[in-house]
């Protein structure tokens, strides 16, 4: 890989049995990056998500550089049975920072994103914009260098998904590049540096923010753009 990569896949394909999800992939992240994928349900989005954190099996190459550290946060986080204070320190502990560190970096980032008065409430009974904070300062904790966000902010109201996407522009501009899928084509364009249209696990378009949304484009994605193509289930 080149320098300043970190994450690179060639000819990637995935198949879950007669679908095909993702289809001869070739794609490079590198560091400080901000990408947003996008494209209609079913396009491969998550696949992709999943493969380049290494989570998905798939035919072809995937190089990454290093022992590299990542975090992964879905559009519904998996938050335990346990108090705010439990989840991210149980966070920690699967990570394998030292038992000394722990508690410091749970405080540091229940403060990070405001949850700092909530640390012994139920995970659970958190309101949604509070749940994706908490999963974002689990994340933030571990110290990624690349941050993994699925559909981070829909099903948040508009308030809350101002103060998520606050907490990402800002992990960003801490140097850590993120990946980000999202059918909010005005978050990419906040976000992004850079976007990926995907169509039917087919990478068709792969250009800077501004690009994208300022030059003509493939008809498929035009007609994203345009919000005139029918999406699959």
């Amino acid at each position: 890989m080149s320098a300043g990569t970190l994450i690179a896949l060639q000819g990637v394909t995935v198949r879950f049995g007669a679908t095909v999800a993702l289809s001869n992939v070739d794609f490079s992240l590198h560091a400080g990056e901000r990408v947003a994928l996008v494209g209609a349900n079913g396009s491969g989005k998550t696949t992709l998500l999943r493969v380049l954190h290494g989570r998905l099996a798939h035919d072809g190459r995937r190089f990454m550089a290093g022992d590299l550290r990542q975090a992964m946060v879905f559009q519904r986080p998996f938050l335990l049975r346990l108090s705010v204070w439990h989840n991210l320190m149980l966070a920690l502990w699967l990570a394998r920072v030292p038992a000394i560190e722990r508690a410091p970096r749970a405080h540091a980032a229940l403060a990070r994103v405001g949850l700092a008065g909530e640390r012994h409430r139920a995970a659970r009974v958190l309101s949604g914009g509070q749940q994706q904070r908490l999963a974002l300062a689990r994340a933030w904790a571990v110290r990624p260098q690349v941050l993994f966000l699925d559909e981070p902010t829909a099903s948040l109201d508009p308030g809350a998904k101002r103060e998520v996407e606050q907490l990402i522009a800002e992990f960003s501009a801490e140097g850590m590049a993120l990946v980000m899928s999202t059918h909010n084509l005005g978050q990419a364009k906040r976000l992004a540096t850079r976007v990926l249209y995907l169509e039917g696990g087919q990478l068709v378009v792969d250009r800077p923010t501004a690009d994208f949304f300022e030059r003509p484009l493939p008809e498929p994605a035009a007609l994203f753009l345009k919000g005139e193509l029918p999406w699959s289930a």
